[in-house]
């Protein structure tokens, strides 16, 4: 959408520990990634390193940027870029801060703030798998096209993001998330805690029993046991990423259900789909009863994987069917399948999410 666009946007990588600035034009990354410590705890450190970080990215470009657009750690009042409450990332945020006012009276720019989720599933739209999903239904011949998408970030916790129709949902209170609703396997805990970073360490503890499973801290390091790269008890690895998916599936159905659009998988943990992609598509794929005894789909639209070549061959097939006209001798085409696909990012999390930033700002800009 916006890959020839010249205007030039600051970006910033925000996490807990380091910000990452950058800019773009047309998508594209056009200066070196500059990087500071994030200095979460202590409030006038956070806030001179972001002022430094955006002013050594502006003095390095060739003209002035039209805004700074990026993804910071919510919850947030995001269109007036304002910080009300305590954010368990950032410490120092304490009392609340006005991030978006503060850096716009700093550099006389407009300023737009988002959350990670909305901005990397708004990029997966842009410039991503939807894009490129619906090119290869054309190619395939197909009449099929999609014009919504889901986004789920799988990592440190479990955040979804819509767009539909090139617009990025944003919600009246900023704050259409899915990490508090109900576990599937332990209805009192949120779903949180059976699908993130935390999920797999604990997944592995009780189910294997290697002497050294409470010492890990990083799902990686599950990872490389369930590959048999590193010593471990490779079953109860493989186990611990077939039942965080388990519980993943459960909730992605819900939203699915509802939302009906492509679904994209970002995140440090999406790269493990091998592994949890199994049970996942088992719940999205499940049947349900009725009260007199009919059996239904789970999810009404059939779900396939996308990462799968012969899967994504039957996909773009579909039903296509044609259905007369009444009254008249003529026929119209139409594909009858209803069907959905799940795919994990190809153009990565952190750049899908640093597109979304930088064609949200340049949205907003034309809006006006």
């Amino acid at each position: 959408m916006y890959n020839n666009d010249q205007r030039i946007v600051v970006t910033l990588d925000a996490g807990g520990t380091h910000f990452r600035f950058n800019a773009l034009r047309g998508n594209k990354a056009i200066t070196e990634t500059i990087e500071t410590s994030s200095e979460a705890h202590d409030l006038n450190k956070c806030l001179a390193n972001l002022v430094y970080g955006f002013e050594q990215t502006i003095n390095a470009l060739p003209e002035k940027p039209v805004a700074i657009s990026f993804a910071f750690p919510g919850p947030a009042d995001y269109p007036n870029g304002i910080f009300p409450t305590r954010l368990s990332n950032f410490p120092a945020f304490e009392g609340g801060v006005a991030l978006g006012p503060f850096l716009e009276r700093k550099f006389n720019i407009p300023v737009f703030i988002n959350n990670d989720a909305d901005l990397f599933t708004y990029g997966e739209a842009l410039a991503g798998a939807l894009p490129t999903i619906n090119r290869r239904l054309r190619d395939a011949g197909s009449v099929k096209e999609y014009k919504n998408i889901i986004g789920f970030i799988l990592g440190t916790g479990f955040g979804i993001g819509v767009t539909s129709n090139n617009n990025m949902y944003i919600g009246d209170n900023c704050c259409s998330e899915i990490y508090c609703t109900p576990n599937k396997l332990q209805p009192e805990l949120i779903v949180e805690d059976g699908v993130s970073l935390r999920a797999i360490l604990h997944y592995y503890n009780i189910y294997s029993n290697d002497p050294k499973a409470a010492s890990y801290t990083d799902s990686f390091d599950i990872f490389q046991i369930a590959e048999g790269v590193k010593e471990g008890d490779q079953e109860a690895a493989r186990k611990a990423f077939a039942t965080f998916g388990e519980v993943a599936g459960y909730t992605i159905a819900q939203c699915v259900t509802v939302l009906d659009g492509i679904i994209v998988l970002g995140g440090g943990l999406s790269k493990s789909h091998k592994y949890y992609m199994p049970s996942l598509l088992k719940e999205l794929r499940a049947k349900m009863k009725t009260r007199s005894g009919n059996t239904l789909q789970r999810v009404p639209s059939y779900v396939y994987n996308l990462e799968d070549e012969a899967e994504f061959k039957e996909f773009a097939k579909g039903k296509l069917q044609e259905i007369p006209i009444y009254g008249t001798s003529e026929t119209i085409k139409c594909d009858t399948q209803k069907r959905l696909g799940i795919i994990t990012s190809h153009i990565g999390t952190s750049e899908a999410t640093t597109i979304g930033a930088y064609s949200y700002a340049l949205h907003k800009l034309d809006e006006k």
